[in-house]
């Protein structure tokens, strides 16, 4: 099994739209790829940050294996993240 993360810091402002987005969009969809047998969406806490400019999550996918992995950011990765990028940055 290989654990794939991601780690995303929005902003207070888009925060609640992201995080509906991210439940309902963009992860069924990249579980919709097939690459992925389950994930987990975690809210990270970072005590006394200096930067508190925005909440900070980490996006966790398994996968069965590297291979698996490397067809997914292959062939899926650019577009779903295009997708991100075009919405939140």
């Amino acid at each position: 099994m290989v654990l794939y993360n991601v780690t995303v810091k929005i902003s207070h402002e888009k925060h609640e739209d992201w995080l509906e987005w991210m439940t309902n969009t963009h992860i069924p969809d990249v579980l919709a790829t097939g690459c992925f047998q389950e994930n987990r969406l975690s809210k990270l806490v970072i005590p006394a940050d200096p930067e508190d400019d925005g909440e900070t999550y980490s996006l966790q996918y398994l996968c069965p294996d590297m291979d698996t992995l490397q067809y997914y950011q292959n062939n899926h990765a650019p577009a779903l993240q295009k997708d991100h990028t075009a919405r939140y940055d």
